[in-house]
């Protein structure tokens, strides 16, 4: 295994996956019906689990994946249920090792038409899906698409082998119909679609299993899903550190109507522990945030009425030379004049800069200014906010999600952080997954909230992509926390989500 941080889980795309499997086979000289064996051993062990009343139904292709289900269903029978294995080509058809496995079961076998599945899988305790496994890409075709639809209309429990038929493994992409299942279990490690919308939609509970191949396999992890340990990382205070050890959060923003934005992103930064914070804002607007911000101080800036504006971009960036982060664009709004100050101001300060909400809009489609930057960049960009940036509709950025943060940062040469449950933040080749899991989040200011958490991270000094992958962690806990303590997801708001900054942050 070459690269993967500490504070990484290793997770790995097809071609790494069959790397490390290869390498068992063929340098370790593991038997591949001994990994198989293994493998569909931990599938049976889900349907266990998973199984109401009924037959256990193993849905088989032709490749090796129709192995694993074939070995799940074998050890299914050893343990006493009844179990049909159902061929969606000839058996002739099945992989050497499939094939091998179909010999050993003395189950019920038959193959199934396309018309015939949804009468088949009737009445089922659980059925397997052994179709497509990590190699797969594209769209099913027939018989498979028409076996993964009836999977789908079936009410009994689906474990999937390795990953859900359908989905690719190496981006969670999702071209066609796909397998929706309640359990997944990965064979030797997970895989970018089992975390990447929409593939992670599809997997359920993911378990990962160990099949034999060693875990000093060479192969090269595609990514990894933040952990804990990334909290670790920030410089903690000492006790002759000043407030100017910690850095300044420069927060640039904020118009008429949006003044929020730019209080939680400040809010946040002092909350996640850079020295100060200063918020440059409209100079008739400064007296709101002088009301509503305590412990942040702000400057204002004429512009016109309720918005900043290109005149005073030189002032700004005057005083973002003081900073050690600046976040910009939190509240900005879209006035066309407002945006060309956003421009202007990112191109000329030198220091780490964050860009977001209409930070970003200012740079749709010209994201090749931001690659005109030295210092390190950021940009935190939802569905939409992306498909703007690279010029297409939001639901392509949905549909492409790993491939639409990788083309932002060739672009923009930034560190493009492209939010959901399952934020990806891309850098160069590195791709860090957040798990997710906190759906109170979804909720107005969260997205200034995690800004203002970044921004204090790299004012504090930590690597940058290290930083922003530890912002990311701490607000996704900082979400979970919240919902704890205000008792109902749906009720959390933003605030909430910065008072639980502190422990979220404690490791």
């Amino acid at each position: 295994m070459t690269w993967v941080e500490a504070w990484l889980t290793p997770v790995y795309d097809a071609a790494g996956m069959r790397a490390a499997d290869s390498w068992a086979i063929e340098e370790q000289g593991t038997p591949s019906l001994d990994l198989m064996e293994t493998a569909g051993e931990a599938v049976a062990e889900a349907v266990r689990d998973a199984s109401g009343n009924g037959p256990v139904r193993v849905v088989c292709g032709k490749g090796n994946n129709a192995g694993d289900g074939l070995v799940a269903a074998r050890r299914l029978v050893a343990t006493g249920h009844e179990v049909e294995a159902l061929l969606l080509w000839p058996a002739g058809d099945l992989s050497p090792d499939a094939g091998s496995n179909l010999e050993r079961f003395e189950g019920e076998v038959r193959e199934v038409a396309p018309d015939d599945l949804t009468g088949a899988l009737a009445g089922s305790g659980a059925v397997v899906d052994a179709i497509f496994g990590t190699g797969f890409s594209g769209a099913p075709r027939a018989p498979a698409d028409a076996a993964v639809e009836a999977i789908n209309s079936c009410d009994a429990p689906v474990v999937a082998a390795d990953i859900p038929s359908g989905v690719d493994a190496s981006t969670g992409e999702a071209e066609g119909v796909a397998v929706d299942a309640d359990i997944t279990v990965s064979f030797h490690a997970a895989k970018l679609g089992h975390w990447i919308f929409p593939g992670k939609a599809r997997t359920g509970e993911l378990r990962v299993a160990d099949i034999g191949i060693p875990a000093d396999a060479p192969s090269r992890p595609a990514g990894g899903v933040i952990r804990d340990e990334v909290l670790a990382l920030a410089p903690k205070r000492l006790p002759d550190s000043t407030k100017f050890d910690s850095g300044e959060v420069l927060v640039v923003g904020g118009s008429r109507g949006l003044t929020g934005a730019v209080c939680m992103a400040a809010s946040a930064a002092i909350r996640v522990g850079a020295g100060y914070a200063t918020v440059a804002v409209p100079a008739d607007l400064e007296p709101i945030f002088e009301v509503k911000l305590t412990e942040v101080m702000s400057r204002g800036y004429e512009g016109a009425a309720g918005r900043l504006a290109s005149a005073s971009a030189n002032d700004i960036l005057a005083a973002g030379e003081r900073a050690a982060a600046v976040v910009l664009g939190p509240g900005l709004g879209r006035d066309e004049d407002s945006l060309e100050l956003a421009r202007e101001f990112a191109r000329g300060v030198a220091a780490p800069l964050l860009i977001d909400a209409d930070g970003l809009n200012a740079h749709a489609g010209r994201l090749d200014l931001i690659g005109e930057r030295d210092a390190p960049t950021v940009l935190t960009p939802h569905a939409g906010e992306l498909g703007r940036l690279l010029g297409r509709e939001s639901s392509a950025i949905a549909d492409h999600r790993l491939a639409a943060a990788r083309e932002a940062t060739e672009q923009s040469g930034a560190i493009v952080v492209l939010k959901g449950d399952d934020t990806i933040v891309a850098h160069g080749d590195r791709v860090a997954i957040s798990a997710g899991g906190s759906p109170a989040l979804a909720t107005a200011g969260t997205g200034d909230v995690l800004s203002g958490t970044i921004g204090a991270l790299l004012a504090r000094r930590l690597e940058p992509f290290s930083a922003v992958c530890a912002g990311v962690h701490a607000h996704q806990r900082a979400g979970r926390i919240a919902a704890e303590r205000v008792g109902a997801t749906e009720s959390v708001v933003a605030t909430d989500v910065i008072a639980a900054l502190p422990a979220a942050l404690a490791v």
